[in-house]
């Protein structure tokens, strides 16, 4: 107990984000377990095609008049990160992933089934920018789907 309690204290909030309550961070936060092997990391193009990928997702969601509302006063720069680390940890890019679990992620913020589906499309459109295979963007799809129950509020 004394060690979560230091482990919560010492959270601090990287550069240009928002301070957010503390929470135990665990790779299991990540919604998935990772791939095993490095044929995936290697689909994605490596942790920099990771990132190129993360950054045109939420650049997508931003400009999709679908889901782009829900996206208005959240922290875009931990979102970005924490995007990043979920996709790393689980194509099994040596990421930790230091997120809240994808039910606290996304509590309050009313989403849909619609929503997630518009945010796949937009997934996919980023993958496919990218020049991540079909069956790798599939496989990728898959791991994700299951968080969905726990994204979906109504």
């Amino acid at each position: 107990m004394l060690l979560l309690a230091l482990a919560l204290a010492l959270q601090t909030t990287p550069p240009g984000e928002d301070p957010v309550d503390p929470y135990v961070q665990s790779n299991a936060n990540a919604g998935a377990v990772p791939f095993k092997g490095g044929a995936m990391l290697t689909a994605f193009h490596g942790k920099a095609g990771i990132d190129r990928i993360a950054d045109d997702l939420v650049d997508r969601i931003k400009a999709d008049r679908r889901i782009a509302e829900i996206l208005k006063g959240q922290d875009e720069v931990r979102l970005r990160r924490l995007l990043k680390e979920q996709f790393c940890y689980i194509l099994n890019g040596g990421c930790a992933y230091s997120g809240r679990t994808m039910k606290a992620a996304h509590k309050d913020l009313g989403l849909q089934t619609a929503d997630v589906g518009a945010l796949v499309e937009d997934l996919q459109a980023a993958m496919r920018q990218e020049g991540v295979a079909f069956f790798a963007q599939n496989r990728f799809l898959a791991k994700l789907a299951p968080m969905k129950r726990d994204a979906v509020e109504r």
